[in-house]
Order: structure tokens, then C-alpha cells, then sequence
């Protein structure tokens, strides 16, 4: 996506994956791939799971959404200084607002309290949710994510959950902020008889795009939401970050779809 709409607006733009795993058996340390990235010249670089809340102390500076949800996504060098900034919330809130507008939510569930968590369940909050219940294998995490919500005001309720069959059978809508379904951890975060077919389901994952919950909820009838949305409209806000420049959104949501069909957005017309 950053490189075909860089091509588009006249920039040569390269986007490198830097994946800890395929650096030999043990990674090397976070603030050391940091430090590398600005002395070979990135103007910033995107984190994901694992790393959205490890990396804060690594940073100069966070924006103001950066703080408020203790979750770092993208990360902009400027002026010698390492600014973090969290794209996910906005990226998240507008893929529901278009993917899922007009569905009840007075209650939701939400699966995961990681750095993905905390952005979506701001989100989620600010999109009308007025009971939020949060999970997470980590219960002092689900504990200190309720806390910060709870602590930034407004007149939603935020609860802790351990029971996911109670929950469950409440809920208006189900969103899975774990990285359960991914490609390398496959499975479910939720049993599969749990899904209500008048329950909405969202999934952050996007690679796959189809994970087991998503297809498991189709089946018995929910109304779903991709991690499509999320992924390209936290891009949209961080290459704005990057570069400077506002990007066409719709010209980036392209350059995803043709990625996911395995084609080069360059073949679509994406970089004349």
C-alpha cells in the first residue's frame, strides 16, 4: 500500500519487512533493530504484535493518542527523535464505521487487552458501545486496560470477564483483538458454539483475511467484519505521518485488494 501510493504521488517509496523471526534464533534486541532503522535512513516504520506496548520506553516522544492508549503502531524519526504514534484506533473506527454501521452495539465483547486491544476498545467506545466486556488470557492486563478506560471518563461501563458463554449470550457484537487466526497461530479465540447468529463478529487479523472465526461466524449467520478495513485505514493515517501527504484512500484500498489477490499493485495501475 505506502509503496504504490508513494509511486502514485511521485515518490519512490520502499517498505521493508523486518521480521524477528527469520533472524536466527534468538532476535535481536528491540532498541537495537530501532537504532539500525535510523542510522540506514527509514523516516519511520510501522510495529505490530509483539512489540506495540514493549516499545514505548524505547521512544523520545508519543502523540497524544499514543499516550492515552499506551499503544505505539508507527513510529515517525524526526529531528534525531523516535515519535510514536497509534494509527490502530482511527484504523479500527472507521472500518466499523463503514463495515458495520446501523448494527446494535450496546454491549460488546472484546476478545484480547494487548496494544491491539487497547486501540480497539477506544474505538469501540467511541463508536456508540455503552457496555464494553474485556478478556484476555492475561487478567491483570484485561484489569489494567478496564482501569484506563474507566479512568478517561465518559458514561460507558467497561467490564472484566472471565465467563465467555455468559458473555456470549449477551452481547451485540464480538470483536477479537488476539492474534489467534493469524497464519502462524491458527485456531479459534472464542468456541464456535458460542457465536449467536444475531451477534455481529469482527476480526482484526487480516492475514488471513478469512481466519476460522470469521468463517465459523458466517456460517451460523453473523454478520462479520474483516480485518480489511482496519489494516488499510491505520495505513492511510501512518503514511500521511510518513510522508507528509494525504493519501488516496481509495487508491490504497486497491493496492491491499490486489495484494491479497497476490498480484503487484504496480500491475493495477496503482503507480502511473
Amino acid at each position: 500500500m505506502h509503496e504504490a501510493e508513494g509511486r502514485a504521488q511521485g515518490l519512490s517509496c520502499v517498505y521493508t519487512l523486518l521480521d524477528t523471526e527469520t533472524m536466527g534464533e534468538t532476535a535481536p534486541p528491540l532498541g537495537d533493530l530501532i537504532t539500525f532503522a535510523g542510522h540506514f535512513g527509514f523516516t519511520g516504520f510501522n510495529v505490530t504484535f509483539p512489540y506495540k506496548q514493549e516499545i514505548i520506553p524505547l521512544l523520545d516522544e508519543l502523540s497524544e493518542a499514543a499516550e492515552i492508549l499506551g499503544s505505539v503502531n508507527t513510529v515517525v524519526f524526526r529531528g534525531g527523535r523516535r515519535i510514536g504514534h497509534n494509527t490502530d484506533k482511527w484504523g479500527f473506527k472507521e472500518s466499523f464505521r463503514h463495515g458495520l454501521a446501523g448494527q446494535k452495539r450496546r454491549e460488546v465483547l472484546l476478545l484480547g487487552a494487548g496494544g491491539a486491544g487497547a486501540a480497539v476498545a477506544h474505538a469501540l467506545l467511541e463508536s456508540g458501545v455503552e457496555t464494553l466486556l474485556v478478556t484476555d488470557l492475561q487478567v491483570d492486563r484485561a484489569e489494567a486496560l478496564a482501569s484506563r478506560l474507566r479512568s478517561a471518563g465518559g458514561t460507558q461501563k467497561v467490564e472484566v470477564i472471565s465467563d465467555l458463554a455468559a458473555a456470549s449470550g449477551r452481547v451485540d457484537g464480538i470483536v477479537n483483538a488476539t492474534p489467534v487466526g493469524m497464519a502462524k497461530l491458527p485456531g479459534m479465540p472464542i468456541a464456535a458454539d458460542l457465536l449467536r447468529p444475531e451477534c455481529w463478529v469482527a476480526d482484526i487479523v487480516y492475514l488471513p483475511l478469512e481466519t476460522e472465526l470469521l468463517r465459523e461466524a458466517r456460517q451460523r449467520g453473523c454478520r462479520t467484519l474483516s480485518g480489511e478495513g482496519m489494516a488499510v485505514f491505520q495505513a492511510v493515517r501512518a503514511f500521511e505521518l510518513f510522508t507528509g501527504l494525504a493519501p488516496d484512500v481509495e487508491r490504497m484500498k486497491s493496492a491491499f485488494a490486489a495484494f491479497g489477490r497476490g498480484r503487484d499493485p504496480a500491475d493495477t495501475g496503482l503507480g502511473q
